[in-house]
């Protein structure tokens, strides 16, 4: 196995949608050949050693997916999901979302002052948001609560969340860190000097339950 291997499996694990070999070549400094030999020889590794993964060309671009065979026992544990409950971070998180929706991840990352990947996609395998489109002027990825969210809150429309969310950053931090944001077209986070809210690292907000969701797709 080349190299520069696990590096290359680094930055799949943190994709979010397939990677084209050209962009992992650029990333890993490696003329893309010999970057298609590295996924080619990856996917066989897998295969033949029997991960519950493969590595899947699609379009392209490439991705880890979770294998087929294993679909009922992640639908069991994703199901199992909706006994528990959200974290603070993913509280706050889905509390950024609801008041100021559409949002990219990377606003909501600027808000809250910590990387929000992990978590967004914990709520979107909730089904409590969902890709909503994309900004006009960047090009980023646009979120927004779902109608599930709104059942398990038991409301009927957004216009029925109060005025502001418990647990929302505090009124006037979230209004300085909006106006730090004016004219930034990213979907990137921004380095913030300090954080709003509380660190994703806290422990559980007990009583809040998750909403169930399927997914399929590593990470």
């Amino acid at each position: 196995m080349s190299t520069f291997a696990g590096a290359v499996e680094a930055l799949l694990l943190m994709a979010t949608e397939p990677i084209p070999a050209a962009d992992l070549a650029e990333a890993v400094d490696v003329p893309v050949a010999e970057v298609e030999e590295c996924l080619a020889g990856l996917a066989a590794f897998y295969d033949e050693t029997g991960r519950g993964f493969e590595l899947r060309r699609v379009g392209t671009g490439w991705r880890y997916y979770t294998r087929e065979e294993h679909a009922d026992v992640i639908g069991r544990w994703l199901l199992e999901g909706q006994r528990g409950t959200l974290s603070q971070a993913a509280l706050e998180t889905l509390a950024v979302v609801a008041y100021l929706q559409p949002i990219s991840r990377g606003r909501v990352s600027a808000v809250r002052g910590v990387n929000v990947d992990g978590v967004m996609r914990t709520l979107a395998t909730r089904d409590l948001i969902e890709e909503v489109g994309r900004d006009e002027e960047t090009g980023a990825r646009l979120f927004a609560t779902t109608g599930y969210f709104l059942e398990r809150m038991g409301l009927t429309s957004l216009d029925q969340l109060p005025a502001l969310a418990p647990h929302l950053p505090d009124a006037s931090a979230l209004e300085a860190e909006l106006a730090g944001l004016a004219g930034h077209g990213t979907d990137e986070p921004l380095p913030m000097g300090h954080n709003p809210v509380a660190d994703p690292g806290e422990p559980p907000a007990d009583g809040v339950p998750e909403a169930a969701g399927v997914g399929e797709d590593l990470p």
